[in-house]
């Protein structure tokens, strides 16, 4: 049997007309009924002709949360099963869901409780970095209290998070090839965000988290872990915490992962795994049509 990873994308891998596909199926409809009894509106609906709302946090994250979670439910329906599960920011929901933590509602809840929070934050600027120094990025965030690494996602791209002024003065510093700014409001994966988090919290001991299935990688520790209770305060800590892909490919690799699957739209995770870790075979899992293939 193939050593097989299952990895969810998250925000920023949305893309107009995903998950349509899969709306005459059994196991959709009746997670889209779901979806829209507890959001109040249509994934569906969103994802077919909401270009403009699709981009927006508040509905981006519970859209991606549903068609993922729908693409799981239709792997296991075809018995297919994953060795380990990780799942990059918002998608480390639909990780712990594929594990079997919590269920589809009670994952949905918390992906529409983090969304609200993070639609609401303001005063922040995330700026992701393509070709630079890292030792010489490191040192000059570490001069500031209100900048961070956010997203540390490979050896050769980052994103750093923070006031508009520290995340400004960094840049101002460091040589990098591409610096792109994200279309956020807030300085999510950073303290800024420490407010939500405590929000968050609320809604998040309400739901039980049973142990996993599988093992998990979680954002802000790497390690593979089964413990509901330890994977609810890595899940807590995230809200503010880095996103250490790059350690969680590196996971992948001493786990002796044979196989990753990128579950959901577009194919970022496995570009990155494919530059990082070419030995590892890659696959997509993103429509129907593939599925059924």
């Amino acid at each position: 049997m193939t050593k097989t990873a299952w990895l969810f994308p998250g925000q920023g891998s949305q893309a107009e007309g995903m998950g349509v596909d899969l709306k005459d199926t059994s196991i959709a409809q009746e997670r889209l009924a779901q979806a829209e009894s507890i959001l109040g509106w249509s994934v569906l609906e969103v994802c077919q002709n909401g270009k403009e709302k699709l981009t927006q946090t508040l509905y981006t994250q519970p859209c991606l949360y549903a068609v993922e979670g729908i693409l799981v439910d239709l792997m296991r329906d075809r018995r297919r099963e994953p060795q380990v599960v990780a799942g990059h920011s918002l998608g480390e929901y639909v990780a712990l869901y594929a594990a079997g933590v919590f269920d589809f509602e009670s994952g949905l809840r918390l992906v529409q409780r983090r969304a609200e929070l993070m639609d609401k934050a303001e005063g922040g600027k995330m700026v992701a970095l393509i070709g630079f120094n890292r030792e010489a990025l490191q040192t000059e965030i570490d001069k500031s209290a209100d900048v961070v690494l956010a997203n540390d996602n490979s050896d050769g791209q980052v994103v750093i998070s923070g006031t508009p002024k520290a995340v400004d003065a960094v840049l101002a510093q460091v040589k990098t090839k591409r610096a792109i700014p994200l279309n956020v409001s807030g300085a999510f994966h950073s303290p800024l965000m420490a407010e939500a988090a405590q929000q968050f919290q609320e809604v998040l001991q309400s739901v039980e988290f049973a142990d996993a299935s599988v093992p998990v990688l979680s954002n802000v520790d790497p390690t593979p872990n089964c413990e509901g209770e330890v994977l609810k305060q890595r899940l807590q800590a995230q809200i503010v915490g880095s996103v250490r892909w790059r350690e969680i490919m590196a996971q992948l690799s001493e786990m002796g992962i044979e196989k990753a699957v990128e579950v959901g739209p577009g194919n970022v995770l496995a570009n990155l795994l494919k530059r990082a870790y070419s030995d590892i075979a890659r696959e997509n899992v993103g429509s129907l049509a593939v599925l059924q293939a």
